[in-house]
C-alpha cells in the first residue's frame, strides 16, 4: 500500500496523545512483512511537523489487526503511554466495533464468554475448554442493528482485548465476519476487505483526566457496510452506550 505520513487522518492531537484512523491493510507496528506501519508513520509525521532532530517518541497503547481499520490512540510521552496502558489493564478504555457477519445471530443482543488459545505457528486463535493450558478468557457484548441479504450489521463492545477475538467468537456462534476466510468465510466470497471497523474509543485523558469519546464511521460506500444506512443505527447505539 502506497501510504505515507502525509496521508494520515488525524482526528485529535495534543501534547500527550494523538488519535488517528488506521486504514485497513496497514499493521499497527512493524512486523516481518517490512510493510509501512502506523507507529512508524506517526513518528515520521511528528519529526516532520515539529522539526524534531533524530527520533520521536510514540507509544503504542493498543493494536488493531492488520485487516481491521478504524480509530486508534497513540501516546506522545512515556508518562501518557504508562497511564493509558494502566487504564487498559483496568478496563477503563472502552473499545467498540462495527462489523457485518454472515447470517443472523441467535440473539438480538448477547454477551459472549469464551476461552481462547493462540497457535502462533499458524497465526490462528481457537475457542478451547477453560481448563486448557494457556487459554485466556475473552468477553464481548454484541447488538444486532440490522439484517439485509442474509447479512447482519453488528455493534460489538469488547470487555477484553484478545487476538482475533471478535472474529473467533462470532464465528464460533455460526456468524463469521464477511471477508474473513481465516475463520469461516469461503475464500471465493471474499473480493472485499474484512468487515471489521474500530468505530468508537472511550478513554480518560492521561493528564487532564477529561473523559473523551472518539467515533469514526467506516466507508459507507464500501461493501458490505454499503448495504446499511448506518447513520440511523449508530446515532441510537452510540447514544445508549
Amino acid at each position: 500500500m502506497n501510504f505515507s505520513y502525509e496521508d494520515l487522518n488525524i482526528i485529535y492531537e495534543d501534547n500527550h496523545i494523538i488519535v488517528v484512523v488506521k486504514p485497513q491493510g496497514i499493521p499497527s507496528q512493524a512486523d516481518k512483512s517490512g510493510d509501512v506501519d502506523m507507529l512508524t508513520l506517526i513518528k515520521e509525521y511528528l519529526i516532520h511537523k515539529y522539526n524534531k532532530p533524530g527520533n520521536a517518541y510514540v507509544g503504542l497503547v493498543h493494536r488493531l489487526d492488520r485487516p481491521t481499520g478504524g480509530v486508534m490512540v497513540f501516546a506522545k510521552t512515556s508518562k501518557a503511554a504508562e497511564r493509558l496502558h494502566e487504564a487498559l489493564l483496568n478496563g477503563e478504555v472502552e473499545k467498540s466495533y462495527l462489523t457485518v457477519v454472515r447470517g443472523v445471530p441467535r440473539q438480538k443482543r448477547e454477551r459472549l464468554e469464551d476461552y481462547l488459545q493462540k497457535f502462533e505457528s499458524l497465526n490462528i486463535v481457537k475457542v478451547v475448554p477453560p481448563v486448557t493450558k494457556g487459554a485466556k478468557k475473552a468477553v464481548l457484548e454484541y447488538s444486532v442493528l440490522d439484517t439485509k441479504e442474509n447479512c447482519s450489521l453488528v455493534w460489538v463492545k469488547l470487555e477484553t482485548g484478545r487476538s482475533h477475538q471478535i472474529r473467533v467468537q462470532m464465528s464460533n456462534i455460526g456468524n463469521p465476519l464477511l471477508g474473513d476466510a481465516k475463520y469461516g468465510e469461503i475464500k471465493s466470497r471474499n473480493p472485499y476487505p474484512l468487515a471489521l471497523w474500530s468505530a468508537e474509543l472511550k478513554l480518560i485523558h492521561p493528564t487532564t483526566k477529561e473523559r473523551m469519546t472518539f467515533r469514526v464511521y467506516p466507508d459507507q460506500e464500501q461493501y458490505p457496510f454499503s448495504l446499511f444506512d448506518m447513520d440511523i443505527y449508530l446515532k441510537v447505539t452510540m447514544k445508549n452506550n
